[in-house]
């Protein structure tokens, strides 16, 4: 757990804040339009500043709310922006006696939200971000707005054949002896793991930023977490939690309503593009999608100016 006010010279110039209701300290950042920093012009010229939006971003594997750290001044712009770590990752703590399962992991990001009160939210999802972002669209929908859809699969299904997460050679290296020694040593192996998930542009990484993703895990205990997320892809447990949210009264219904976005990298090297575009048109057939080349997994590092551009145009097209 990264100390509670490092701000990694600057890049992170957020107040942190805590949530106790889950059985750990669970951080997150809550900024507003008068909170966030200066980032450039509006997501759109002449856009509209709405205090009324509610924005809800979700990090994956094995990042934490730094990574949406270009994504928050732009956003904030249009309203408030709510950035939560997971269990185990970032400024939150990583307890030893959780299983880090597909459920538990949801459940504290529920608690948290409800806790907080959310309405009208526009969800911001990216890798496991997406799965509990997702379940929470299906679980609340009442509460939310919108969907921002990155490099990840909230639900749906893709025609047979479609090359999938465990076709790609990144689950190979999950079930791989490669795994272990490689996932439980994040403080020294963070920038080669998130290169083979998929991450592309590289020229700005320097100390602070290798700081930054180590940070959350000195120890091979602290990878807890971070071992656990891929290992939930073939888990029945998963699996079941999941359609038991998505076969909810009225829940499939109320998320197709949903007006959705996706803008996601092509050269994801963790899930196929491919795939997750057909996934989403399954629940969104006609929603916009925009594919972005040489681009990876982590679209908040690789085209954050042009992702936070797409998502300004969608809030005040929605």
């Amino acid at each position: 757990m990264i100390a509670a006010h490092e701000d990694f010279d600057g890049t992170w110039p957020y107040a942190p804040k805590f949530f106790e209701g889950n059985g750990f300290r669970q951080h997150y950042v809550d900024i507003d339009l008068i909170e966030a920093p200066s980032a450039g012009p509006d997501p759109i010229d002449g856009a509209t500043k709405d205090t009324s939006e509610t924005f809800v971003c979700l990090h994956g594997e094995p990042t934490w709310g730094y990574l949406y750290r270009h994504f928050i001044p732009p956003l904030a712009k249009l309203g408030r922006v709510v950035v939560p770590d997971h269990m185990g990752f970032g400024k939150s703590e990583t307890p030893q006696d959780r299983d880090y399962s597909i459920r538990d992991h949801y459940e504290n990001l529920e608690r948290l939200l409800l806790h907080l009160d959310l309405r009208e939210v526009t969800l911001v999802m990216q890798d496991w971000g997406g799965s509990m972002g997702g379940l929470f669209a299906f679980c609340q929908p009442e509460r939310v707005k919108r969907v921002v859809v990155m490099n990840t699969i909230v639900g749906g299904q893709a025609p047979a054949g479609t090359p999938t997460v465990m076709d790609y050679p990144w689950y190979e290296w999950v079930q791989s002896d490669a795994f272990e020694p490689t996932i439980t040593h994040l403080s020294a192996t963070i920038l080669s793991v998130m290169k083979r998930i998929g991450f592309e542009r590289t020229s700005h990484v320097d100390e602070t930023w290798v700081r930054a993703y180590a940070s959350p895990f000195p120890t091979s205990a602290d990878c807890i977490a971070a071992r656990a997320f891929p290992l939930n892809l073939d888990s029945p447990e998963a699996m079941e939690f999941m359609v038991e949210c998505m076969s909810r009264p009225g829940a499939l219904k109320a998320v197709k309503a949903l007006p959705a976005v996706m803008i996601t990298g092509e050269d994801d090297r963790a899930i196929p593009c491919e795939y997750a575009v057909a996934c989403f048109r399954d629940l969104w057939p006609q929603a916009p999608v925009t594919i972005l080349p040489g681009v990876g997994h982590f679209i908040q590092e690789d085209a954050p100016d042009i992702a936070t551009a797409l998502i300004g145009q969608f809030v005040q097209m929605s």
